[in-house]
């Protein structure tokens, strides 16, 4: 690789294709500006390319960190109680199970994140939730981190449900 951006693998699935599965975030209640999107590529060599953006987090969280998992159930019904509990089909501890996902850093209200997961797959997911907490993911409190109460959620959806949508940039 000479170094170029336009080399990387990873970049050239997120530009290059539509994501197999997406989710829009909307916030709760007392967040409504909040709003985003999760989109899920499947990775050339397996696993699952995660991309999220979101826009108006609450900026009163001093440390910028906010948790992000995603949740059994796709019911993002106000306020956000029919989730259900972090994804985690093998029954592992938290950090480790399929649902726990790298925190948000959001800056004035923003935050954008990629990264690559191989727990689980985009068929796995298509019907759950991803969740945004309010507080950072402390990864040692079981079962799910301690990371507050859910502010942001959308539900996963697969690409048969948004193609006629243009999702390219």
């Amino acid at each position: 690789m000479e170094g170029k951006i336009s080399d990387s693998i990873f970049t050239s699935v997120m530009v290059g294709q539509l994501p197999e599965a997406v989710a829009w975030i909307r916030g709760n209640t007392e967040y409504p500006n909040l709003s985003g999107v999760a989109m899920f590529f499947e990775a050339p060599f397996g696993g699952v390319l995660v991309e999220v953006e979101v826009y108006g987090l609450p900026e009163e969280n001093v440390n910028g960190f906010y948790g992000l998992h995603i949740h059994e159930f796709g019911n993002c019904t106000h306020p956000f109680d029919k989730t259900g509990n972090h994804y985690n089909p093998n029954n592992l501890e938290h950090p480790r199970h399929a649902g726990d996902m790298p925190p948000l850093l959001g800056n004035d209200g923003y935050a954008w994140t990629a990264f690559y997961d191989e727990r689980f797959t985009i068929d796995e997911i298509i019907g759950r939730s991803i969740v945004i907490h309010d507080m950072r993911d402390d990864f040692s409190t079981q079962p799910s981190g301690d990371s507050g109460t859910k502010i942001g959620c959308g539900e996963i959806i697969g690409n048969a449900q948004f193609e006629n949508r243009d999702m390219r940039r």
